[in-house]
């Protein structure tokens, strides 16, 4: 029986104090690590937003120069092989945490063709938003311009 207790009292292992420290080193891990994961999604989510908006700008072009000037939307440049259909399913498309909305307006009389895209975050405020800045570009313009306030972006909004 004394050989029994000395072999407990021999033995280590961690105590309730340990363990309890051991738990809060790597709550405070997990505390300062998610706002930085979540920062680097919604960044990843704006860098996809703008190369997407990169590509419909091309196919766009693509399809203006093969149909006299004219622009399509999304469900037409899908037909063309230039977007992809399971991105570009509707009207409203959903890609990596932005919403895609195009207008197109044919072209009459004097007015030439015109179309516009906005990408905005699909969650855009709060612990859970996808994205803070807000896309937009039309056939007027140059450049794509941004906005980091909580609003679509427009045409005179600064470009990237």
């Amino acid at each position: 029986m004394t050989n029994f207790r000395r072999k407990l009292k021999d033995q280590s292992g961690f105590n309730l104090i340990e363990l309890m420290i051991v738990i809060a080193i790597i709550a405070l891990l997990v505390a300062v690590g998610i706002p930085s994961w979540q920062a680097m999604v919604r960044s990843g989510n704006e860098a996809s937003a703008a190369q997407t908006i990169q590509t419909i700008r091309t196919c766009q072009a693509s399809y203006s120069g093969k149909n006299r000037g004219k622009f399509a939307d999304f469900a037409t440049l899908v037909q063309s092989g230039c977007l992809d259909g399971d991105k570009f399913n509707s009207e409203q498309s959903v890609i990596a945490g932005y919403v895609f909305t195009q207008k197109v307006e044919e072209p009459s009389g004097t007015k030439p063709a015109f179309y516009s895209v906005s990408a905005d975050p699909q969650v855009s405020d709060g612990i859970q938003r996808t994205g803070d800045r807000h896309f937009y570009f039309d056939s007027t313009l140059g450049a794509v311009k941004v906005t980091d306030e909580n609003r679509p972006a427009k045409a005179d909004d600064p470009s990237m």
